[in-house]
Protein backbone atom coordinates (compact mmCIF):
# COMPACT_ATOMS: atom_id res chain seq x y z
CA UNK A 1 0.00 0.00 0.00
CA UNK A 2 1.31 3.34 -0.95
CA UNK A 3 0.98 6.33 1.61
CA UNK A 4 0.51 9.27 0.12
CA UNK A 5 2.30 12.13 1.97
CA UNK A 6 1.67 14.63 -0.90
CA UNK A 7 -2.00 14.57 -0.31
CA UNK A 8 -1.35 15.50 3.35
CA UNK A 9 1.06 18.47 2.49
CA UNK A 10 -1.41 20.11 0.08
CA UNK A 11 -3.77 19.80 2.52
CA UNK A 12 -1.94 21.79 5.49
CA UNK A 13 -3.55 24.78 5.18
CA UNK A 14 -7.25 23.24 5.37
CA UNK A 15 -5.52 21.02 8.78
CA UNK A 16 -4.19 23.76 10.30
CA UNK A 17 -7.19 26.01 9.92
CA UNK A 18 -8.83 22.82 11.67
CA UNK A 19 -6.12 22.44 14.73
CA UNK A 20 -6.45 26.22 15.15
CA UNK A 21 -10.28 26.12 15.84
CA UNK A 22 -9.37 23.01 17.95
CA UNK A 23 -6.61 24.69 19.89
CA UNK A 24 -8.68 27.97 20.66
CA UNK A 25 -11.47 26.06 21.65
CA UNK A 26 -9.12 24.23 24.04
CA UNK A 27 -8.02 27.30 25.44
CA UNK A 28 -11.18 28.97 25.70
CA UNK A 29 -12.91 26.36 27.48
CA UNK A 30 -10.15 25.06 30.16
CA UNK A 31 -9.32 28.90 31.22
CA UNK A 32 -12.79 29.90 31.25
CA UNK A 33 -13.67 26.59 32.50
CA UNK A 34 -10.96 27.15 35.37
CA UNK A 35 -12.12 30.06 36.24
CA UNK A 36 -15.45 29.40 36.87
CA UNK A 37 -14.86 26.41 38.72
CA UNK A 38 -12.32 27.85 41.03
CA UNK A 39 -15.09 29.79 42.11
CA UNK A 40 -17.46 27.29 42.42
CA UNK A 41 -14.88 25.20 44.91
CA UNK A 42 -14.57 28.31 46.97
CA UNK A 43 -18.43 28.99 47.23
CA UNK A 44 -18.87 25.24 47.77
CA UNK A 45 -15.80 25.51 50.40
CA UNK A 46 -17.07 28.34 52.11
CA UNK A 47 -20.68 26.42 52.43
CA UNK A 48 -22.68 29.36 51.17
CA UNK A 49 -25.99 29.20 51.87
CA UNK A 50 -28.35 27.90 49.10
CA UNK A 51 -25.93 28.58 46.74
CA UNK A 52 -23.23 25.54 47.54
CA UNK A 53 -26.17 23.40 47.04
CA UNK A 54 -27.11 24.85 43.61
CA UNK A 55 -23.62 24.57 42.42
CA UNK A 56 -23.42 20.90 43.95
CA UNK A 57 -26.01 20.24 42.38
CA UNK A 58 -25.41 21.45 38.64
CA UNK A 59 -21.81 20.13 39.67
CA UNK A 60 -23.70 15.87 39.56
CA UNK A 61 -25.54 16.85 36.50
CA UNK A 62 -22.47 17.87 34.67
CA UNK A 63 -20.78 14.80 35.67
CA UNK A 64 -23.66 12.17 34.82
CA UNK A 65 -24.72 13.05 31.25
CA UNK A 66 -22.62 12.84 28.14
CA UNK A 67 -21.41 16.24 26.96
CA UNK A 68 -22.43 15.83 23.42
CA UNK A 69 -26.34 15.90 24.81
CA UNK A 70 -25.14 18.70 26.71
CA UNK A 71 -24.10 20.26 23.41
CA UNK A 72 -27.98 19.35 22.09
CA UNK A 73 -29.74 21.24 25.15
CA UNK A 74 -27.60 24.27 24.59
CA UNK A 75 -27.94 24.44 20.82
CA UNK A 76 -31.39 23.63 20.82
CA UNK A 77 -33.57 24.33 24.19
CA UNK A 78 -31.13 27.37 25.23
CA UNK A 79 -32.31 29.75 22.52
CA UNK A 80 -36.03 28.37 23.52
CA UNK A 81 -35.82 29.64 26.79
CA UNK A 82 -34.32 33.06 25.65
CA UNK A 83 -36.90 33.40 23.42
CA UNK A 84 -39.31 33.12 26.04
CA UNK A 85 -37.88 35.45 28.16
CA UNK A 86 -37.23 38.45 25.03
CA UNK A 87 -39.81 40.57 24.57
CA UNK A 88 -40.16 39.63 21.18
CA UNK A 89 -41.16 35.77 22.21
CA UNK A 90 -39.49 34.12 19.26
CA UNK A 91 -36.25 31.46 19.73
CA UNK A 92 -32.73 33.43 19.52
CA UNK A 93 -30.53 31.58 18.34
CA UNK A 94 -26.85 31.39 19.89
CA UNK A 95 -24.87 30.07 16.73
CA UNK A 96 -22.73 26.35 16.72
CA UNK A 97 -19.51 28.75 17.67
CA UNK A 98 -21.15 30.31 20.17
CA UNK A 99 -22.81 26.92 21.63
CA UNK A 100 -19.70 25.10 21.77
CA UNK A 101 -17.47 27.80 23.57
CA UNK A 102 -20.39 28.36 25.91
CA UNK A 103 -20.98 24.61 26.76
CA UNK A 104 -17.53 23.02 26.73
CA UNK A 105 -16.19 25.98 29.12
CA UNK A 106 -19.66 25.09 32.05
CA UNK A 107 -19.13 21.53 30.99
CA UNK A 108 -15.72 21.67 32.04
CA UNK A 109 -16.18 24.15 35.24
CA UNK A 110 -17.63 21.20 36.58
CA UNK A 111 -14.71 19.12 36.60
CA UNK A 112 -12.39 21.64 37.35
CA UNK A 113 -14.50 22.66 40.59
CA UNK A 114 -13.93 18.96 41.57
CA UNK A 115 -10.69 19.32 41.21
CA UNK A 116 -9.75 22.02 42.94
CA UNK A 117 -12.01 21.60 45.90
CA UNK A 118 -9.90 18.33 46.30
CA UNK A 119 -7.22 20.34 46.93
CA UNK A 120 -8.14 21.98 49.81
CA UNK A 121 -7.15 19.28 51.57
CA UNK A 122 -3.49 19.73 50.53
CA UNK A 123 -3.84 22.69 52.08
CA UNK A 124 -2.55 22.91 56.24
CA UNK A 125 -5.24 24.36 58.56
CA UNK A 126 -2.44 26.52 60.12
CA UNK A 127 -2.68 28.65 56.75
CA UNK A 128 -6.04 29.66 57.64
CA UNK A 129 -5.52 30.43 61.30
CA UNK A 130 -2.21 32.47 60.55
CA UNK A 131 -4.58 34.34 57.74
CA UNK A 132 -7.34 34.72 60.54
CA UNK A 133 -5.01 36.10 62.97
CA UNK A 134 -3.52 38.82 60.58
CA UNK A 135 -6.82 40.10 60.12
CA UNK A 136 -7.48 39.07 56.39
CA UNK A 137 -10.54 39.27 54.38
CA UNK A 138 -11.74 36.00 52.82
CA UNK A 139 -11.41 37.42 49.42
CA UNK A 140 -7.75 38.01 50.51
CA UNK A 141 -7.08 35.11 52.46
CA UNK A 142 -8.37 32.35 49.35
CA UNK A 143 -7.09 34.62 46.13
CA UNK A 144 -3.25 35.43 47.68
CA UNK A 145 -2.71 32.46 50.18
CA UNK A 146 -5.26 29.96 49.53
CA UNK A 147 -6.59 29.29 46.16
CA UNK A 148 -2.22 29.67 44.86
CA UNK A 149 -1.08 26.82 46.89
CA UNK A 150 -4.29 24.47 45.63
CA UNK A 151 -3.89 25.25 42.20
CA UNK A 152 -0.08 24.39 42.33
CA UNK A 153 -1.26 21.15 44.24
CA UNK A 154 -3.57 20.64 41.61
CA UNK A 155 -1.92 21.49 38.69
CA UNK A 156 -1.05 17.55 37.26
CA UNK A 157 -4.74 16.98 37.40
CA UNK A 158 -5.11 20.04 35.62
CA UNK A 159 -3.08 19.26 32.86
CA UNK A 160 -4.56 16.03 32.86
CA UNK A 161 -8.00 17.17 32.12
CA UNK A 162 -6.95 19.61 29.76
CA UNK A 163 -5.78 16.42 27.70
CA UNK A 164 -9.40 15.16 28.11
CA UNK A 165 -11.05 17.96 26.98
CA UNK A 166 -8.83 18.76 23.88
CA UNK A 167 -9.85 14.72 22.56
CA UNK A 168 -13.40 15.65 23.17
CA UNK A 169 -13.04 19.08 21.06
CA UNK A 170 -14.07 16.67 18.32
CA UNK A 171 -17.95 16.10 19.07
CA UNK A 172 -18.14 19.92 17.50
CA UNK A 173 -18.91 17.80 14.45
CA UNK A 174 -22.17 17.70 15.69
CA UNK A 175 -22.66 21.39 15.50
CA UNK A 176 -21.26 21.16 12.25
CA UNK A 177 -18.17 23.00 12.85
CA UNK A 178 -14.65 22.84 11.45
CA UNK A 179 -12.82 21.12 14.00
CA UNK A 180 -9.29 19.69 13.03
CA UNK A 181 -10.93 16.02 12.94
CA UNK A 182 -14.08 16.98 11.06
CA UNK A 183 -11.66 18.85 8.70
CA UNK A 184 -9.58 15.97 8.28
CA UNK A 185 -12.28 13.61 7.47
CA UNK A 186 -14.02 15.98 4.52
CA UNK A 187 -10.97 15.84 2.53
CA UNK A 188 -10.22 12.40 3.22
CA UNK A 189 -13.66 11.46 1.92
CA UNK A 190 -13.11 13.85 -0.99
CA UNK A 191 -9.84 12.70 -2.08
CA UNK A 192 -10.74 8.96 -1.25
CA UNK A 193 -7.49 8.90 1.22
CA UNK A 194 -8.77 7.61 4.13
CA UNK A 195 -5.64 5.69 5.51
CA UNK A 196 -3.33 9.01 5.09
CA UNK A 197 -5.64 11.54 6.71
CA UNK A 198 -6.55 9.60 9.63
CA UNK A 199 -3.39 8.49 10.44
CA UNK A 200 -2.02 12.12 9.94
CA UNK A 201 -4.57 13.39 12.77
CA UNK A 202 -3.91 10.13 14.68
CA UNK A 203 -0.30 11.43 14.89
CA UNK A 204 -0.99 14.86 15.66
CA UNK A 205 -3.34 13.97 18.64
CA UNK A 206 -0.47 11.31 20.12
CA UNK A 207 2.27 14.29 20.16
CA UNK A 208 0.24 16.81 21.61
CA UNK A 209 -1.66 14.37 24.02
CA UNK A 210 2.00 12.69 25.20
CA UNK A 211 3.42 16.24 25.48
CA UNK A 212 1.08 17.21 27.88
CA UNK A 213 1.16 13.93 30.02
CA UNK A 214 4.86 14.47 30.16
CA UNK A 215 3.90 17.55 31.25
CA UNK A 216 1.84 16.97 33.83
CA UNK A 217 3.95 13.74 35.09
CA UNK A 218 6.88 16.43 35.78
CA UNK A 219 4.17 18.82 37.50
CA UNK A 220 3.53 15.47 39.91
CA UNK A 221 7.14 15.11 40.33
CA UNK A 222 7.41 18.67 40.94
CA UNK A 223 4.83 18.37 43.14
CA UNK A 224 5.64 15.11 45.61
CA UNK A 225 9.20 16.84 45.63
CA UNK A 226 7.82 19.87 47.36
CA UNK A 227 5.72 18.49 49.76
CA UNK A 228 8.40 16.20 50.73
CA UNK A 229 10.71 18.81 51.51
CA UNK A 230 8.42 21.01 53.32
CA UNK A 231 7.43 17.42 55.07
CA UNK A 232 11.01 17.45 56.49
CA UNK A 233 11.29 21.12 57.54
CA UNK A 234 8.47 21.10 59.68
CA UNK A 235 9.94 17.65 61.18
CA UNK A 236 12.79 19.41 61.74
CA UNK A 237 10.74 22.70 62.79
CA UNK A 238 12.47 24.71 60.32
CA UNK A 239 10.22 27.79 58.31
CA UNK A 240 9.18 26.81 54.96
CA UNK A 241 11.22 28.75 52.19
Amino acid sequence: MHFDFLAIYNALPYLMDGLAFTVQLTLVASIGGLILGTGMAVIRELKVPVASRVISAYVTLMRCIPLILVLFWFFFLVPLVLGHLSAAGRPVPLGPKATAFITFTMFEAAYYAEIVRSGFKAVQKGQYEGARALGLSTWTTYSSIIIPQVLRATAPIIVTQTIILFQDTSLVYVLSLNDFLKVAAQIAQRDSKLVEFYSFVAVVYLILCSAGSELAERLRRNTSQAAKRSKSLRILGLPRP
